[in-house]
């Protein structure tokens, strides 16, 4: 087994330097809870924009829209409304 002894200054910037990473890394895939149309389309696994929209419509979807032309939509309330559509395998013994 070897061990590796270093100065407790050099530790405290080692230390830093790991912190700043994991915290810059925890940015970079944090989740927006509200998103666009394309990444919607992409979590429903749709193309169409009518199809979005009468989603939306219906109220199968929560949506948002701070400005006219500009609609946003809850990421969880897409993730629900595939959940509530699973379908279970059929149970074989």
């Amino acid at each position: 087994m070897n061990v590796i002894c270093i100065e407790e200054k050099a530790f405290d910037n080692l230390l830093d330097r790991m912190f700043k990473y994991v915290r810059s890394q925890l940015e970079i895939n944090a989740v927006d809870k509200w998103i666009d149309k394309k990444e919607a389309k992409r979590l429903l696994r749709i193309k169409s924009d009518t199809t979005l929209q009468k989603l939306r419509d219906e109220s199968q979807i929560r949506y948002s829209q701070p400005e006219r032309k500009h609609i946003l939509y809850d990421r969880d309330s897409i993730n629900d409304y595939l959940e509530a559509h699973v379908l279970e395998p059929f149970n074989i013994k």
